[in-house]
């Protein structure tokens, strides 16, 4: 049994096409392009994804901006 020519990795190919269907595999290769992108992504960042600011510092920088703006914070009841 020795190694797969051309013509039996061509019959395997048309199985799996007749089994899976064409559309079946386009989806599953766009999906696999996909996460392989993010990956390379996530490795060349080397970091976390970044969270946007939260509205504390929004409303800080407009406050500064705006000298008639009070900056107040509010706590909730026990």
């Amino acid at each position: 049994m020795g190694s797969l020519s051309i013509w039996h990795w061509l019959i395997v190919l048309l199985v799996v096409v007749m089994i899976f269907g064409t559309k079946k595999l386009r989806n599953i290769g766009t999906d696999l392009g996909g996460a392989v992108k993010g990956f390379k992504d996530g490795m060349k960042d080397g970091a976390a994804p970044e969270t946007p600011p939260g509205p504390n510092a929004q409303v800080t920088n407009n406050a500064a901006a705006d000298k008639s703006t009070i900056d107040v914070e509010a706590r909730q009841k026990s």
